[in-house]
């Protein structure tokens, strides 16, 4: 997912100005400090709330520490700043002004009070941009005008991804060494790091006044797909309480045989060999060598730059987060689970290789971006029986966002129904105004909504009437959520868990309405045939 750098170089303070407008008495902020089991930090108060940026819940996992398990942070007894958003873990994409490093993991908080003697539920987001890019630094993400809504605690996270977090070496070690190494939980780092800043959350939000008894993670995108993956996760359990995914599924992770196959094909691209030697310089490369190695193409899509993401390489992963079913663990905590009515147009819908299609041009141009493996020819008909007013390229969208995204989205939820898991569907239907309404309801669109932050440049949902209106029906049901578990708000009609068959789900618009089954034709078409995650 790319960012445009709309803020590039502003603080982090200013950030926050950006988003929630200060008097001139604000403009100076207090300083506050507050002491964590690593040591004291000093955050900063401004407009009422208490922000937090920078703080270190790991050490470095530079070389000699490059795909090992994340480790708790060295203690210290001056009191740090925490006045500036950390780096950004090493990737492709440039999604700050903060810098790139392999000293990537921070967090940072937003609080009304940053005191013990309240306890707010704690609202932790993590960040999309696949298992490849992204930060939570974003100015999307400042948690200021959440959590003065809703008088919560917001939290944002940086966390190793792509080669660093996901570079799966425990077979090939393995193969070398005749038993389990050191680089037996490579695949998953990414995912580790995300458990340790959990486990910091545990211990120390009670000091910035949350309760870690009420975490909820929410996520879009790749946000919402590690979510998933956490889920099913066993050293993750108990850590959060209640989850909330956006445009973010994921129903199977990469198998180990996969991941060795683009560990090989990454290792070549750097010119190595897959011994001994060739791991243990891919421990010691400079990373930004690592990053270019990248683009090599994908051994198992075929396509496209390598992929990386979590590995069922029964040590941190034991089973798929959703096949064959929902995992136990998470059985128990009720979840949001959306998705929007256009999310590829959100990728595409700028791209003029896209638009003006002909009825010509969709078979050759669906299959691979609906991504299973159905005909055609059996789409087009389809569509063209139930949407006849709906052009090629409307077409086009429509089958590539049912295909690709939304179905993933259908078998989490319908896998949650079958066990009685109190699960609850929205869909975005409210169209950005953004370049003359072209993209829909465009992949994002939730994330400024559900933030509050639709003043920011980068929003793709502008800063409009309406999409304020909209911001307040999401972040309202995200904070009730929160608070206990259920989405339900004043401004919303009854929203009942999802369940089968009638599969009920709240289609946000400017009039919210609840809906059994919707878009049902197009589901039961893309159903008929496996649905296979890119990663797997």
């Amino acid at each position: 997912m790319k960012r445009r750098d709309a803020l590039k170089g502003l603080s982090a303070l200013t950030l926050s100005a950006a988003v929630t407008p200060v008097s001139a008495a604000t403009l100076k902020p207090k300083s506050v400090t507050v002491k964590t089991s690593n040591g004291p930090v000093i955050g900063q108060v401004r407009a009422g709330t208490a922000v937090f940026l920078g703080l270190r819940y790991g050490e470095t996992t530079a070389p000699p520490y490059r795909f090992l398990p994340p480790r708790q942070p060295q203690p210290w007894s001056k009191p740090v700043k925490a006045d500036r958003y950390g780096p950004a873990c090493p990737q492709q994409s440039t999604p700050d002004a903060y810098g790139k490093s392999e000293d990537c993991l921070f967090l940072n908080v937003w609080t009304p009070e940053a005191s013990p003697k309240h306890k707010r539920p704690v609202m932790v987001y993590f960040h999309g941009g696949a298992y490849a890019n992204g930060s939570g630094s974003d100015p999307l993400y400042d948690g200021t005008n959440l959590s003065q809504r809703g008088d919560v605690v917001v939290v944002t996270v940086n966390h190793r991804l792509n080669v660093f977090g996901y570079l799966y070496l425990a077979r090939l070690e393995r193969l070398i060494l005749g038993q389990p190494g050191p680089l037996a939980f490579s695949g998953n780092c990414g995912q580790l790091d995300l458990i340790l800043a959990l486990e910091w959350v545990r211990d120390n939000i009670a000091a910035f006044g949350g309760d870690p008894g009420n975490v909820m993670v929410f996520g879009q995108s790749g946000g919402g797909a590690k979510i998933a993956t956490l889920m099913a996760t066993p050293k993750a359990e108990g850590l959060f309480h209640k989850a909330a995914t956006m445009s973010g599924q994921q129903v199977t992770a990469s198998g180990p045989g996969n991941a060795t196959a683009r560990a090989k094909a990454f290792l070549g691209a750097l010119g190595l060999k897959t011994d001994a030697e060739g791991l243990k310089a891919a421990q010691t490369l400079p990373w930004e060598t690592l990053v270019a190695a990248l683009k090599v193409t994908d051994p198992v899509l075929g396509s496209g730059g390598v992929y990386m993401g979590p590995v069922l390489d029964e040590t941190i992963l034991v089973r798929h987060p959703f096949y064959p079913d929902a995992a136990p663990q998470s059985r128990h905590m009720p979840m949001i689970i959306g998705n929007t009515r256009d999310e590829t147009r959100g990728f595409q819908g700028n791209n003029p290789a896209f638009q003006n299609l002909t009825w010509e041009d969709l078979p050759e141009k669906l299959p691979p971006n609906y991504r299973v493996d159905i005909d055609p020819w059996r789409v087009i008909d389809t569509y063209r029986k139930l949407y006849p007013q709906m052009t090629p390229t409307d077409v086009y969208f429509a089958a590539t966002t049912a295909g690709r995204s939304w179905r993933g989205a259908i078998i989490e939820a319908e896998e949650r129904a079958k066990v009685g898991a109190k699960t609850f569907v929205y869909q975005v239907d409210w169209k950005t105004p953004k370049d003359d309404g072209r993209l829909g309801a465009p992949h994002t669109i939730d994330i400024p909504l559900v933030f509050r932050t639709t003043a920011v440049p980068e929003a793709i949902s502008t800063d409009s009437p309406q999409a304020r209106r909209m911001a307040d029906l999401f972040c309202d049901a995200f904070i009730a959520f929160a608070r206990n578990g259920s989405p339900q708000t004043p401004a919303l009609p009854d929203w009942t868990p999802y369940s089968l068959p009638e599969r009920q789900t709240m289609l946000m618009d400017l009039t919210p309405q609840m809906a059994n089954d919707p878009r049902g034709e197009e589901r039961k078409l893309f159903e008929k045939v496996p649905f296979i995650q890119s990663g797997t």
